[in-house]
């Protein structure tokens, strides 16, 4: 698709939308401190502190945002969420998207990072070791009573690592395994290719389209199932993503307003 060419002053956008979203990390850390001092370990945190995140930096980054969740809203039970993941603006893309009663998955080693790692441990999200078997096999028992007991959702990007807009890197296991031990249905939400198609130097930088599937359940499948699980997840999200990109790049090729 061929790009719109753009005035001279634009890289001068670029640069104060990224000096921008960095002077916004800092002020939403703060205020979410705040929240997380006054709710510790609150399974709400998340979403309270991914809104925090979102929904200022959406606007002055030039991000049209269609939020599609009416599948993950209405579905009223704890599930195990995933969803593809990008770059390190995910935090601010899908941070608007976070349900009520849901913490994440995330590396321990998070929990290192100023400020940001602080309030990730205290939102109540969940810590695991990848490198020490028996902590990280500890942290999925966590999860399991996570989702059967406390009535909280999990999210998890199943790739592991971000992508970088090169296609669904292949899926890690845990987020299947907590599903089919804890019984609960996966909900797969997907967000266009934005990281290949966002122009920060640009008025109008682009359009986010996040569509939340339908439930895929896992009640009454064994491990021996998962392979078969993980198959079909990646499969509808990978054609999910190629319908958002193409709904995407119509839109751009349109006539200018």
């Amino acid at each position: 698709m061929a790009r719109i060419p753009v005035c001279s002053f634009s890289p001068m956008l670029h640069s104060l939308r990224l000096l921008l979203l960095g002077v916004h990390f800092l002020v939403a850390g703060a205020i979410n401190l705040v929240i997380v001092f006054l709710h510790p370990f609150s399974t709400d945190n998340s979403r309270r502190c991914g809104r925090v995140y979102s929904l200022p930096a959406l606007r002055f980054l030039g991000l049209d945002l269609q939020l599609q969740d009416e599948a993950l809203q209405t579905l009223g039970r704890p599930c195990v969420i995933v969803a593809n993941h990008q770059s390190n603006f995910d935090l601010f893309i899908f941070g608007c998207a976070v349900p009520p009663r849901t913490v994440t998955l995330g590396k321990k080693s998070l929990r290192w990072i100023p400020i940001f790692g602080q309030i990730y441990w205290l939102a109540g999200n969940v810590l695991i070791d990848r490198g020490n078997a028996a902590k990280a096999k500890q942290a999925m028992l966590q999860t399991t009573a996570t989702l059967q007991q406390n009535n909280t959702s999990i999210w998890v990007f199943p790739e592991g690592t971000r992508n970088h807009g090169q296609g669904l890197l292949p899926f890690k296991k845990g987020a299947f395994q907590m599903a089919i031990t804890a019984g609960v249905p996966i909900v797969p939400l997907c967000a266009n290719t934005y990281i290949n198609s966002m122009q920060l130097n640009r008025w109008h930088s682009g359009r986010l389209l996040i569509r939340a599937l339908p439930p895929i359940p896992s009640a009454g499948l064994t491990l021996d199932d998962m392979p078969a699980l993980m198959e079909r997840c990646r499969q509808q999200m990978a054609a999910c993503i190629a319908s958002l990109d193409a709904e995407t790049s119509a839109s751009a090729a349109g006539p200018a307003h």
